[in-house]
């Protein structure tokens, strides 16, 4: 059975899905960065409302405080992401001779980081303040660094995987890691008192339509690189015991 070549463009139905993905997200994002900009009552009540009610479990909850500073400061700190994201770069270079990927993947990371940090100088938007408070965090606060790196950095990872052939119980595993910890490092700063929920949103939305828009960069610029990786994984004999139609 013939399949399609991995030069080859995207399907019309898949074309038509990509666009309306980023189309989605980006009209998401920007009414949310508009609605955040003017300040709009009902979304800051709501903002507040939930910083209100997990400051006071943050507060009560210490050992489970204790471990989300950890988790936000060493598992799904960003310059955690960047150390995995280097490393994954060093071993498409070095193990897939695919150098314009490796390159393509630390450029569009630093390109994330540097695309939260400017919108958080032009939004300006005040971090939530406590008389108690059980973290602490410097700059503007939207949107969320934290959640918009991991959210790009595993969303990148994760297309690589699938890219170079990971299938079965990795890829399955691959999908959990990334979805934990790119939710897992929004909800951690909300916990922790020094983020609105919208800002979280607001770097996930960001994280996915960056990661969306990088991946067609890619596809097209270097659409043959990890091809050899899959064909490999797609001609390997099937394994002893199994049988084929």
């Amino acid at each position: 059975m013939r399949t399609q070549s991995v030069t080859s463009p995207p399907s019309p139905p898949a074309e038509r899905r990509y666009l309306r993905w980023t189309g989605g997200l980006a009209l998401a994002s920007l009414v949310l960065l508009v609605l955040v900009a003017v300040r709009w009552s009902p979304l800051m009540s709501l903002d507040g409302d939930i910083a209100n009610t997990t400051h006071g479990w943050a507060v009560d909850e210490r050992g489970v405080t204790q471990v989300m500073r950890i988790l936000t400061d060493w598992v799904w700190d960003p310059w955690t992401m960047r150390i995995a994201t280097f490393a994954a770069a060093i071993w498409l270079a070095w193990r897939k001779a695919a150098r314009w990927t490796a390159l393509w993947l630390l450029a569009a990371s630093w390109l994330a980081t540097g695309l939260q940090q400017i919108m958080k100088a032009l939004v300006d938007r005040a971090r939530p303040v406590w008389p108690d408070p059980v973290d602490s965090a410097n700059f503007a606060a939207y949107p969320s660094g934290h959640a918009m790196v991991a959210t790009v950095v595993c969303g990148l990872l994760l297309w690589l995987a699938h890219h170079y052939g990971v299938r079965g119980a990795w890829w399955r595993t691959a999908v959990v890691v990334a979805v934990v910890s790119a939710a897992g490092a929004g909800l951690t700063r909300v916990w922790l008192g020094v983020h609105w929920l919208s800002d979280v949103v607001g770097g996930w939305l960001l994280g996915v339509l960056f990661v969306l828009l990088a991946v067609r960069v890619h596809e097209r610029l270097w659409p043959g690189e990890g091809a050899a990786a899959r064909a490999g994984a797609d001609d390997d004999p099937p394994a002893r015991g199994s049988s084929t139609p």
